[in-house]
C-alpha cells in the first residue's frame, strides 16, 4: 500500500473497493511513522489504541452494509492544542505534560461522527506561539522536503506530517498565519476559515479573537471536504 500519495478522495475509493481495510491502512501509517518520523519530528505522541479501535469501527460499518462518508477511516494528524477526550494534550509544553483532556473539541466531535481516525498529536510551537516549530517545548520539527529547513509554524507538525505522507490530512490552528504559512513552506494546502465558521470550543487559546481551527491537506478538494465536515 503506497500511502504517500493518498488524498481523502483516493483513500475513500480504495476503502470502498476493499483494496484495504481501515485498520490495515492505520497500521501501515503507524509503521511509516515509526520508521520515518525520527527524521522529521512531526508527531509528539501517537494515539494508536484509540485509532485502531476507530478504524475497526469503520470496517464493521462497511461490512454491515452501512454507507460511510468521505472521511470514514481517513488517518488524520491533530495539532497538540486541540482536545481529544481522554488523550494527553500538552500544547507542545512540558507544563502540561500530564494533562488529559476531559472533553472533545467540537471539531473532534464532528470528525468522530464522520468516522475519521486520529493517528496522534502533531508538534507545534509551544502554545502555538511561533512561526517555525523550533519553539516547541518538546522537540524541533523539520521540513520533509529539506531537513535543513523549518516547516513553518506554529502548525508545522501538521504540515510536515501531511507533506511527508504520514497523515492523509491534519488539523492546525491559525491566529496570524499558523496554518497558511507552514502549508506554504511544506508545499501542501492550508485554510484559515472565516472567523466563526468553525467552532473554537476545545482549542487551547493563543489569542481568542483571532484563533481559528483549520485543515491542512494535499489538495484544495481535501481541504474543502474537511472544512465542510
Amino acid at each position: 500500500m503506497d500511502i504517500k500519495d493518498f488524498t481523502i478522495r483516493s483513500f475513500h475509493d480504495g476503502l470502498l473497493k476493499k483494496k484495504f481495510s481501515a485498520r490495515e491502512a492505520a497500521e501501515v501509517f503507524f509503521d511509516a511513522i515509526g520508521a520515518e518520523d525520527r527524521k522529521y519530528g512531526a508527531y509528539l505522541r501517537l494515539t494508536k489504541d484509540t485509532a485502531l479501535a476507530q478504524a475497526e469501527h469503520v470496517d464493521h460499518r462497511i461490512a454491515s452494509g452501512e454507507e460511510v462518508g468521505a472521511l470514514a477511516g481517513v488517518p488524520l494528524g491533530v495539532k497538540d492544542v486541540i482536545l481529544i477526550k481522554d488523550e494527553l494534550v500538552s500544547g507542545a509544553s512540558k507544563i502540561l505534560s500530564t494533562y488529559k483532556a476531559s472533553y472533545d473539541a467540537t471539531v473532534i466531535k464532528k470528525l468522530k461522527k464522520e468516522g475519521s481516525v486520529f493517528l496522534g498529536y502533531t508538534n507545534c510551537d509551544e502554545f502555538a506561539m511561533g512561526s517555525s516549530t523550533e519553539n516547541s517545548g518538546i522537540q524541533i520539527t523539520k521540513n520533509p522536503h529539506d531537513t535543513e529547513r523549518v516547516p513553518g509554524g506554529s502548525s508545522g507538525g501538521s504540515a510536515a506530517a501531511v507533506a511527508a505522507g504520514l497523515a492523509v490530512a491534519a488539523l492546525g490552528s491559525d491566529t496570524g498565519g499558523s496554518v497558511r504559512q507552514p502549508a506554504s513552506f511544506c508545499g501542501v494546502v492550508g485554510l484559515k476559515p472565516t472567523y466563526g465558521a468553525v467552532s473554537r470550543f476545545g482549542l487551547m487559546a493563543m489569542a481568542s479573537s483571532l484563533d481559528q481551527i483549520g485543515p491542512i491537506a494535499k489538495t484544495v478538494e481535501d481541504v474543502a471536504i474537511l472544512f465542510r465536515a
